[in-house]
């Protein structure tokens, strides 16, 4: 969910695949017709995507959860023209049933549009004291909600190096898992973990100078590991999609912006089987009640397209997927 870098102003980044997401899910919201649509911001963040919407459609209404109390903050006061037609709850994207009920909306069929924009937010990458960044050296917190939960300096002083070597391995794909969990316990014996400046380091003696040479920056992967084990990402993203496909109605879409593999192998996992026919194999009609519930709006992952990576960098390891509910099955 990161938003471009190098503005004065948090409020003038330019959110991922912005005019994308209007392009799926517009439609959604026009076809409310006469009742005022209702749009779900999953992962609002500082609320680029959420003010594009509001200024776009006018009976819009937003619903906007985050689990950052900084960027929650930042994100009413410039919604705040808006009125009350933006409702912001403190939560992770899978406390979207409680979020409906604080809305007082149903849990089933009463939203038009969702947007997940997933990953680390360009606001926490670039607060030096959050702890995202390899590029400075600075506390190793790495919580989107900095007001719970353990950090990243917790799981590296007290994880066993079984413990360690899963998540660099599961979540950051990190070929030398073993070897960088060994020297991780070895420096902890010797001096706790606090901030990222050492880490980096361990990474760059850790990994073989002729992958460092083509495996982009050393501390990639497991950065990116240790953030999505403090947050419990994939385990939240899991949880979040079916109620969220849930609150869909006929004719609702949602998007997903996902920014490495993990993510979109989970999106892609959930949505697939809605999107096929549950009538078995050999019979010469499709049976009531057992079409698919879902159509893809995309081809597989979307990438940007290179004239918007050269607009915004960030834009480039995105990968999009979106879908529409076409019918509900009924039990």
């Amino acid at each position: 969910m990161v938003e471009q870098q190098g503005s004065p102003s948090p409020f003038s980044h330019v959110p991922v695949r912005l005019h994308r997401a209007d392009e799926l899910l517009g439609p959604a919201f026009a076809a409310a017709g006469d009742r005022d649509p209702v749009y779900l911001d999953a992962t609002l963040g500082l609320g680029g995507h959420a003010e594009h919407f509001l200024e776009t459609y006018p009976r819009l209404r937003l619903i906007g959860l985050d689990r950052d109390t900084d960027a929650l903050a930042m994100a009413r006061e410039r919604l705040a023209p808006f009125g009350d037609r933006v409702v912001l709850v403190h939560t992770t994207y899978d406390g979207i049933e409680g979020a409906l009920d604080r809305a007082g909306l149903d849990h089933v069929g009463s939203v038009d549009g969702i947007l997940f924009d997933l990953g680390v937010s360009s606001m926490q990458l670039d607060s030096a004291d959050r702890g995202f960044a390899y590029s400075v050296d600075a506390p190793l917190d790495m919580r989107m909600d900095p007001t719970t939960g353990r950090t990243a300096a917790d799981i590296l002083n007290t994880a066993t190096h079984g413990e360690i070597a899963r998540i660099l391995s599961t979540y950051g794909e990190e070929r030398f898992a073993g070897r960088i969990a060994s020297a991780i316990v070895r420096r902890r014996d010797e001096q706790p973990w606090t901030t990222s400046g050492p880490l980096v380091e361990l990474l760059y003696d850790s990994i073989p100078a002729a992958t460092r040479r083509t495996g982009g920056h050393p501390a990639k992967r497991t950065f990116q590991a240790l953030r999505v084990a403090v947050n419990a990402e994939l385990d939240s993203l899991h949880d979040a999609i079916a109620p969220a496909l849930t609150s869909l109605t006929v004719g609702g879409r949602i998007v997903f912006m996902s920014y490495q593999s993990l993510e979109d192998r989970v999106v892609k996992q959930e949505l697939t089987p809605l999107t096929r026919s549950t009538t078995p194999e050999g019979l010469p009609m499709e049976l009531p009640g057992s079409g698919p519930e879902f159509r893809l709006l995309t081809r597989g992952a979307e990438k940007a397209p290179q004239s918007e990576i050269d607009d915004n960098p960030r834009a480039a390891p995105v990968r999009l997927r979106a879908a529409e509910r076409i019918s509900r099955r009924t039990s």
